[in-house]
């Protein structure tokens, strides 16, 4: 991966918008203690997605911003911006229809960071992947920091086995698998969520399975009930309108008796 141009706004010591044009080969940055070499560095480990403070020589992400002198006021905000040639269309699908990309990080007081790729606003994951498969990255082996030697000296096997895999190029297949891992389990967790839901869904339909039962069966005996209750209705009224009959012949009788 080549990187052509470093840009930096209001990043540390970088106050007024400084470039720092990368050729092809060896490309050197001499000067007196203090005048800012190692932020150079930083400012190309934060802009490819370090996101730890001790990382940056400070307490806290917003540390990059410059702080103010008795001169000049302190910034806002922070920017580092970096152009990478892509004429080899290296970069991950979405972003390899341009022969240069050129990735800025932004970070406001109170309002965290964020990336674009080409204007584009991504993720933070997004840019962190992009170097990873590339072979390179915030972690990379080939930026060494102040310490690092000692510390690479003094690591323990683990972590001198992740400088190995960076130098072999293989850290984005690790990245890789454990994003395939995350939603692999991300997966497995929905479809235990799935078979608990269709559980609880067998239960609610057994429920209901007996109300409809008991309701179909409320329904049958009511119908009887009214076909039994009408046969009662029509035997009263047929009774009443026997004994009426049979009142009226009596009476009939009774008069024709008397005349």
């Amino acid at each position: 991966m080549q990187f052509d141009r470093l840009r930096l706004n209001g990043f540390k010591s970088f106050v007024d918008p400084t470039e720092l044009v990368i050729r092809r080969g060896l490309t050197g940055v001499v000067g007196p203690n203090g005048c800012g070499k190692s932020n150079l560095l930083e400012a190309l480990r934060w802009v490819m997605g370090e996101n730890r403070p001790t990382a940056m020589r400070g307490e806290g992400m917003e540390d990059v911003i410059f702080a103010g002198t008795t001169r000049r006021p302190a910034r806002g905000h922070a920017e580092v911006g970096l152009a990478i040639d892509n004429s080899a269309r290296l970069a991950p699908v979405g972003f390899n229809d341009s022969d240069a990309l050129e990735i800025t990080r932004r970070i406001t007081r109170d309002a965290g960071s964020a990336y674009r790729i080409n204007g584009r606003e991504v993720r933070a994951r997004d840019v962190q992947m992009l170097f990873a498969d590339a072979s390179t990255g915030s972690q990379s082996p080939a930026l060494v920091r102040q310490g690092q030697i000692s510390e690479l000296i003094n690591a323990k096997p683990k972590s001198r086995r992740r400088v190995l895999e960076e130098a072999a190029g293989i850290g984005g297949l690790y990245q890789r698998r454990h994003e395939a891992e995350l939603k692999l389990n991300g997966a497995e967790q929905n479809l235990a969520r799935v078979d608990d839901t269709l559980d609880q869904l067998s239960t609610q339909a057994a429920a209901l399975a007996r109300q409809a039962r008991t309701a179909a069966r409320y329904r049958e005996i009511g119908a009887a009930l009214r076909v039994a209750e009408s046969a009662l209705l029509y035997r009263r009224w047929a009774d009443a309108r026997a004994a009426l009959d049979q009142a009226q012949v009596t009476l009939a009788a009774d008069a024709r008796a008397a005349l």
